[in-house]
């Protein structure tokens, strides 16, 4: 899906709010950020595997879509602080419900594992 989706007037609801999170890391930092605010390294170290530049990539666009603020702090050496926004809020809570609904499928899926 592309990030052009996610701005295009002509597609369903849900199609529109998945370009926003589509990606490997999105969710998770969504997931992140609920729990406050987070300086990039913070978020490295809780997701590992995410690399520098993927992380840039992605709350950039978070930034973008208005999921994340980014706070830019006048100090030596610089530090930079991101947020959810009030959107970015009202996006997790959605996600709530699906966050749900994936549980109870990795529940059903491990149980068939074990009569099979």
């Amino acid at each position: 899906m592309t990030r052009s989706r996610a701005q295009d007037p002509n597609v369903c609801g849900v199609t529109a709010a998945i370009a926003v999170i589509d990606g490997k890391w999105k969710t998770s930092l969504l997931w992140l950020l609920e729990s406050g605010p987070h300086r990039p390294a913070e978020l490295r170290r809780r997701l590992p595997g995410l690399s520098e530049k993927v992380l840039t990539q992605a709350l950039r666009e978070m930034e973008e879509d208005g999921l994340v603020h980014r706070e830019v702090y006048d100090v030596l050496p610089p530090k930079t602080v991101y947020t959810l926004t009030g959107f970015g809020r009202d996006l997790s809570e959605a996600l709530g419900p699906v966050s749900d609904w994936g549980h109870r499928r990795l529940n059903q899926l491990r149980e068939r594992g074990q009569t099979s």
